[in-house]
């Protein structure tokens, strides 16, 4: 691969798999639109991939403005001296795993709809929606029961996993809403439409 000039960059960054095991992580300069590094995996990716692929660009000069990410568990916390972006269509993609893309409890399906939003909106509608939502629907989220191990449990645990990952991760689906200046884009969409090609 040609080494690109150093500049500054926004990093898109994603693995893509052939099979259970063959696959590549790539990083794509968000600014420019071009593949600044890649690495074929013959295992599942690790933290350790793409800290390779940053540390590469670092060393080359690279100035990174920030990161944008599906969101891999660890992977923000591996680069804590950049800004970093969660994929905003990832999150929504998770949330539809997690409720179902037609969930039947009424609170499942309000939050889907909502969820559905994330991609269309600005940070305070979102923030205030999902709170109102919660408002509405604490209760129903804090609901347990006594399960056949004689432990407590949660009822309604897809809902609330659900919700709970949007709260955790709020502060990560609006850098680039807080940020303006950097040109984060919301979505690694441009690295997923390189990948399924």
């Amino acid at each position: 691969m040609p080494c690109p000039q150093a500049r500054e960059v926004v990093v898109l960054m994603d693995a893509t798999y052939w099979g259970c095991h063959f696959g590549v992580i790539i990083m794509k300069d968000a600014l420019q639109g071009r593949v600044l590094w890649h690495k074929f995996l013959i295992k599942k990716e690790t933290i350790a991939d793409y800290r390779e692929g940053i540390l590469w660009l670092e060393r080359r000069g690279f100035i990174i403005r920030g990161i944008v990410s599906d969101g891999q568990k660890g992977l923000r916390v591996a680069f804590p001296q950049y800004k970093f972006q969660l994929c905003q269509f990832h999150r929504v993609k998770l949330i539809r795993n997690k409720l179902t893309s037609r969930p039947k409890l009424p609170a499942s399906q309000e939050l889907l709809r909502l969820a559905l939003l994330l991609c269309h909106t600005d940070k305070e509608s979102f923030i205030g929606a999902l709170d109102e939502w919660h408002a509405r629907w604490a209760d129903f989220l804090s609901e347990r029961a006594t399960g056949s191990d004689g432990k407590s449990h949660y009822v309604h645990k897809s809902t609330r996993s659900a919700y709970l990952s949007l709260r955790r991760n709020m502060p990560w689906l609006w850098t680039w809403y807080d940020h303006p200046e950097l040109q984060l884009p919301k979505t690694n969409n441009a690295l997923e439409s390189l990948n399924s090609d």
